[in-house]
């Protein structure tokens, strides 16, 4: 079986309070209970049940406020849990055989799916360098054949100051005030003529 490089993930909700904990326990049995999709659930259902009922009467057992009764009802909590989890794993197993159902999959089984979170690629990124004082910038190419200029400002953009032009996207720029929050912007110079300047990225200077 070979995994999908972008997977959907399946996630548990599992509430805290411990009859909502039964109760959710048996709502993702009975979803998975002769689903087509999980035909072969590991651990069983049978034994996802039984630690269950085991929980529940647990649970009562603590009304009574008999010396141990709590403890060994976060026994069987942490046995709940950490069954719901395997099977949990058997779903995402299930979801990544079949990518372009995953989502189904896992909602089938009374899961959620993990929200992805969209990899942003920024154009101009500052960062510290090596030495102190020192800011490594770099820029999204603008052509095979281009210049950078750059400049940076330590006073909130009231004035700017000019680095030496590069023939590459990226630079460092050493000598800066440190401690202090500098702005930074380039602009790239083609044989179309000078672009104008990019938006402005800042950096506290270490």
């Amino acid at each position: 079986m070979t995994t999908p490089l972008h997977r959907t993930i399946a996630v548990l909700k599992l509430p805290t309070h411990v009859p909502d904990l039964i109760k959710v326990g048996h709502s993702i049995v009975q979803a998975m209970t002769n689903n087509a999709s999980l035909p072969n659930p590991t651990p069983s259902l049978a034994n996802v049940s039984a630690v269950l009922a085991a929980l529940d009467a647990a649970e009562t057992a603590t009304k009574t406020r008999a010396k141990g009764t709590v403890e060994a009802r976060d026994t069987q909590r942490a046995a709940v849990v950490l069954m719901l989890h395997e099977l949990k794993g058997y779903v995402q197993v299930m979801s990544d055989a079949h990518p372009t159902e995953a989502a189904t999959i896992i909602a089938s089984a009374l899961m959620a799916v993990k929200k992805a979170t969209p990899h942003v690629k920024h154009d101009f990124v500052a960062k510290p360098a090596a030495t102190s004082g020192a800011v490594h910038l770099a820029a999204k190419a603008a052509s095979r054949r281009a210049s950078y200029e750059w400049q940076w400002s330590a006073d909130g953009g009231k004035t700017w100051q000019q680095a030496p032009t590069t023939l590459q996207a990226r630079t460092v720029i050493p000598g800066l005030p440190v401690a202090v929050s500098c702005l930074f912007r380039y602009r790239a110079v083609t044989k179309t003529g000078e672009a104008d300047w990019s938006q402005v990225t800042s950096l506290v200077v270490k």
